[in-house]
Formats: structure tokens, sequence, C-alpha cells
């Protein structure tokens, strides 16, 4: 730019019409007797200007109503560019965006070494602001972590990063941390030579609010009840319910994502998601408290989240479409937290329960076992929800299933007999199998085989009774574990043999394989191996061609135990890494954990006992975490696999193989399985 770079800073131009006279105060254009101030400059960029200039005008937001100015000066004069900052897209021809997103930061529950995270420059910027305060501030190890979640929770926002380091001149960084609950009240006290409004975080955001007419502050205060970000869908059914915005919802989110105070982010299945950083979120639930319209908001939001949970727990989606209600519930796991949260806090029973109920399945499938049992217990003692009914029927039952997986026999027990009883009460048929059912599968995960079968055949007389085939189909194939457990061989067989002959009535394949896998174990108990590897390869074949997951891991575990029983080791670890492969795409903890206890097994019977135990630790650490301990049978089954590998080490050997494998990161020894060429993890 031969003909100069000026810096031209509009923070304290406050009319639209004065843009002309900021530049050309600048540029030294002044104005003649003849002319008025921008007819000379226009004059000046038509005849003066042969060589490239560049104008950078700096917070161009609350005057885009003088963008057609810019496009009319560039018109006038070919070599001139403008670098415009600006909060706010100007719309005007020729317009190039470049986004500014925040810093980079790393990941707060990984983090990387220390020589790399100061790489980060979020974590660069706090550095260096707080040793202009603090004389010989550093990133040590014992900071670093501090440090990293600051910058996390703010955003990677430049300026209240600056802000939080300014503290250190009289705070930890422990303690700026412990003191971020209100990031707007910490971060003030800016250098005294920034503009005012960049002299607090809350001064910086009320300067982005005023600039908003009446219906998009509406909007922005309203937005503020969504949690991890919201649809467009979501936008309209909660923050103009009442056909009170007074502007068009689309052109509203236009807006804010032009004015930067949204972000938004579009997703694979092509639906744009707009997410609110939650420093700016802090200040618009402060608005939006302030303003009167937080109660009818809120409860719009939970309605949208009631509404969506339900049709996503619907029957209808309980088998392939799940998958993808899946993804759908992830993405919104944050909203549906803050919905089940405020109504509990505001005692609204009905739809608690409600929400709770649908939202069991997903915390099942999802692993969610300590949060969702949590908050079924918290509705289940609400003012009201003791009352005989459906909706308490179901939040017990789900509670009594995560209960299960959690190891709490007892507690489980007594949800599920409680469920039952009100199920007998409202003379709920399809709710008294179910009862009885789960009643059953407690029973068993116990070792109480006796009372599991007589519960499973009073499940299954009622599910013929409601002449509900793939139901009755499941209940045999429950009915035929138990016997098999039992070693009541043929009649688990025969009961097998029922169950898939409905299977294949009803055409359902995924229930034909679940059976043929099954049938597998059962041949596998008998010593009958070729069978069950025919059996297990069946029902894998099976779960490809309907690109079933879940049944493709378990099918390749499957074959990878029977592989390790006839000593194929090779064999079973190729099958038992493919397998784990699978579970970790789909990031399902408890098959992650089966899969290392079946290494760990394959290890002891090579006599690798520190592999063994190191294995072993890993799973017993990763079930810790998630509250999902093997039931005693399978426990005593692990430890006898185990035993030659702790008999063959000292004891303070094999301790400390296991502690190591305890508190090695699961994720580190899952990419060490998967890349192994041999037997060494």
């Amino acid at each position: 730019f031969s003909a100069g770079v000026y810096f031209i800073l509009l923070g304290a131009v406050r009319e639209p019409g004065l843009i002309a006279s900021a530049i050309a105060q600048t540029l030294g254009v002044r104005e003649n007797g003849t002319l008025p101030q921008l007819e000379a400059l226009k004059k000046y960029f038509e005849n003066s200007l042969r060589k490239p200039m560049l104008l950078l005008l700096d917070n161009f937001e609350h005057l885009v109503e003088g963008a057609p100015l810019l496009a009319e000066l560039l018109a006038l004069a070919p070599t001139l560019k403008f670098l415009v900052t600006s909060r706010a897209a100007l719309h005007i021809q020729d317009e190039i965006e470049f986004p500014v997103p925040p810093l980079a930061l790393p990941d707060a529950k990984s983090l990387p070494p220390l020589e790399m995270l100061s790489q980060y420059s979020g974590i660069s910027l706090f550095v260096q602001r707080a040793a202009v305060v603090k004389s010989g501030f550093k990133l040590t190890q014992n900071n670093a972590s501090a440090v990293a979640e600051i910058c996390a929770r703010l955003d990677g926002l430049p300026l209240a990063i600056e802000l939080a380091a300014a503290r250190a001149k009289m705070l930890s960084p422990s303690a700026i941390r412990s003191r971020l609950e209100s990031r707007l009240q910490l971060l003030t006290g800016g250098a005294r030579d920034l503009p005012a409004r960049q002299q607090t975080l809350r001064q910086t955001i009320d300067w982005s609010y005023d600039l908003l007419c009446d219906p998009e502050q509406k909007l922005f205060r309203r937005l503020s009840v969504f949690v991890g970000g919201c649809t467009l869908e979501a936008v309209e059914s909660v923050c103009d319910t009442k056909n009170d915005l007074g502007m068009d919802v689309l052109d509203g989110m236009a807006s804010m994502v032009d004015r930067s105070l949204v972000r938004q982010i579009d997703q694979a299945d092509g639906e744009p998601r707009f997410v609110m950083l939650e420093t700016i979120r802090e200040y618009a639930l402060e608005k939006i408290a302030a303003s009167g319209e937080e109660l009818q908001t809120r409860r719009a939001h939970a309605a949208f989240c009631l509404v969506l949970a339900e049709e996503g727990a619907g029957e209808e989606n309980a088998g392939a479409n799940w998958s993808a209600w899946t993804e759908r519930f992830e993405l919104e796991h944050d909203n549906f937290r803050a919905a089940l949260d405020w109504l509990i806090k505001t005692l609204e029973v009905d739809w608690g329960l409600r929400l709770g109920g649908a939202l069991f399945r997903f915390w099942e499938s999802g692993e969610y076992f300590r949060e969702g049992r949590d908050l079924l217990g918290k509705l289940v003692i609400l003012p009201g929800a003791e009352l005989a009914t459906k909706p308490r029927l179901q939040v017990l039952f789900a509670a009594g299933v995560l209960a299960v997986a959690q190891g709490d026999y007892s507690a489980a027990d007594a949800l599920f007999k409680e469920s039952l009883e009100i199920a007998l009460h409202l003379q709920d048929q399809r709710s008294m199998a179910v009862a009885f059912n789960a009643l059953a599968v407690n029973a068993r995960d116990q070792g109480d085989l006796f009372s599991a079968f007589a519960l499973l055949e009073e499940s299954l007389k009622l599910w013929r009774d409601l002449q509900n085939p793939p139901a009755v189909a499941r209940a045999l194939s429950n009915l035929a574990n138990v016997a098999s457990l039992q070693q009541e061989y043929p009649r688990a067989s025969e009961l097998y043999g029922e169950c898939l002959s409905i299977f294949q009535e009803l055409g359902d394949k995924t229930g034909i394989a679940w059976v043929l896998n099954n049938q597998g174990d059962l041949a596998r108990d008998q010593g009958d191996f070729a069978a069950a590897r025919s059996l297990y390869g069946q029902s894998l074949a099976t779960f490809r061609e309907l690109g079933d997951r879940w049944g493709i891991a378990g099918s390749l575990a499957d074959l990878g135990n029977l592989a390790r029983e006839q000593m194929e080791y090779h064999t079973a670890e190729k099958l038992f890494r493919e397998s784990l492969g699978v579970f970790h795409e789909l990031g399902h903890k408890r098959g992650i954990a089966r899969l290392l206890e079946s290494f760990a097994c394959s290890a002891a019977a090579q006599s690798e006992q520190e592999r063994a135990l190191r294995l072993a630790g890993t799973a017993a650490a990763l079930r810790k975490n998630l509250g999902t301990p093997l039931t005693p049978a399978e426990q005593g089954k692990l430890e006898k696999s185990l035993e030659s590998a702790r008999q063959g080490l000292t004891t303070t050997t094999g301790g400390t193989a296991w502690l190591e494998g305890w508190l090695m990161p699961t994720e580190k020894v899952v990419e060490e399985l998967l890349n192994a060429n041999s037997k060494s993890a």
C-alpha cells in the first residue's frame, strides 16, 4: 500500500453521517469554499488516489447504516481497500467476511505437556498479560490446570482473558478460577488508556446489546435459556411462543450471528445450530431475569424439551431409528439437564416425571447412570409425585434399571416392586409384564435363578395374553438364558427355538441375529465349539448385513472368547481388536471394559501375567468411574481367569501391575491395543 495505511478509530463516532468526516480528518482532506467535506472526500479518491491505499476502520458495528458510503468510495477509487473490524457484517457488495474465532485452547480434560500447552494462543495471552502485572509469572505444572480452565471458562475471548490475567497481581490462578462463578463481576479493571467499554467485560457486552433494536434485545434475552446451543426450530418454539417477539425469528437469528452474539455451526445433516458463548449467555441471563420474561421463557423451553424427548423415546424409534435419536439427544443433553433442573426446582411434578421417563433410554444407552438415577430420585420425592400414576410408574422402573446397572440390587428390587404395585393398581398389564421381567433380571444377576425363572413365566403369560409377539419372543429368550444358567440345556434349546420361530415369522432380522448369538452361547456352554462358532458366525453376518454396530461388536467379542477358550490366541486377539474398535467408535464404555477384560484373560492364559493384570486394572478403573460393576457371577468368572496371573507373580509385583493399569488413561490403553500388530500391548 504505497499510498499509505491509515487507522481510523470509530468508537467515538456516534452518527453514520460522521464517518466521512472521520476519514477525511485522518487523511487531511478539508472542505473548501465550494465543496462540503463529503464531496471533497469523494473528489479526492476519484481524482487524486492513484496508488494502493488501505484504510483500517475500527469498531464499525454501531455505524452499519453508513456502510453504503464505503461501497461508494470503493467504486470511485479502484486502488482503495478497507479493512473493517465490526461485530456486525456490513452487507455491501464485494464484502469478504473473516470471522475471528475465540483463541485456541487445549482440551481441559486431557492437558498436553507443559511445553505444548504454552503454544495455545489463549494460554499464551494469559501468561503474557499476567507477567505484565506480576513480574516473573510463568506457566508451571502447579498452575497449568487452573490457567487452562480459566481460559476455557472464558470461552477463549481475548478481552476476558486479559481482564482475568490482570487479577494475577493479587490472586493465584487457582484463586481466579474459584472466583469465576460470576465472570462479569470478576472481569473488571482493564487498562485505563482503553475505551471505557473495553475496561470491563460487562461494558463490552453492554456496547453490543445497546446496538440491538427492541425485538432483537428480546430475542437475545430469551436465547439465554438454551444451554449448549439450539436449532432454529427450537428458537421458534421457545422464543416466540406467543407471537410477541416483534420480528421474524429467522431474521432475528441472522442478526444475532451477524453481530457476533451467537455462532452458527453447520451440522452433518445440514441443519444449522446456534451457540451462545457462556460468557455472553451469563450476561443474557441477567437481562432476562430483570425483564420479567424468565418464567414464561423457561416454561416454553421445558415444554420444547419434553416434546422432543417424548418424540425420541416413542416405540417407533426403538430400533434402527434410535441411533439417530441418540445423536440428537447428545446434542440437546445440556438443554435436557437445564429443563429438568428447572422443573424440579419449580416443583412441576407432571412434566418432570414425564421428561425423566422419556430420557431414561438415553441415560441408559449413553451410560449416564449416576446422572439419570440422581435426577429420577429427586423427581419421585417431589410433593405430588407420590400418587400412583403412570408417569411415576415409568420413573420408578427407569430408576430401577439404572440401579441394576450400578450393582445396587436391593434398591432396584424395591423400585421394581413399587412400579409393579402401581401397575396392579392401574390394571396396566403391559407395565405388569415389564415389571415382572425387570424383577427377574435383577434376581438373575444376583444368582437367584429359581425366582428369576418364575418371574419370567409371569411376564411371558401376560405378554401372551396381550398378543404381543415381539415381547413374547424376548420373554422366551430371557427364560432360555436362565434355563441355560441352570444347566437345563434341552429346555433352553426348546425356548430359543420357539423364540427364533416368532422372529422369523415377523421377519425381524435383528431379533433373529440375537437369538442365533444366544444359541451360540448355549452351544459353547455345552462344549460344542463347532456349533457355537457357526451360530456366532451366522449372527455376525446378519448384523453386518443390517449395519448393526452394537450387534457386530458383541458377536466379534463372543467369537474372540470362543477362540481364546480353544487356545487360538492370535485369532482371539484379532477378533477382540475389531470388536474394541467398534465399541470405541460407539463410545460404549461398558463394551470397552468388557474387551479389556477379554484381552486380560487372553494374556493370563498365555502366561503374560503383568500385562494381564495391567489390562484388568484399567478395566476395573473404567467400571469404577462408570459406576457399573460386574455381576457377582461375572466377577467370579473373571477372577478365576486371572488366578494364574496372580499366582505367577509376587504380591508386590502383581499389585504394582494392577495399579499401573488402574492409573493409565483408558484412551491410551485402547489406542495401544488397536494399534498393536502382535500380542504385545
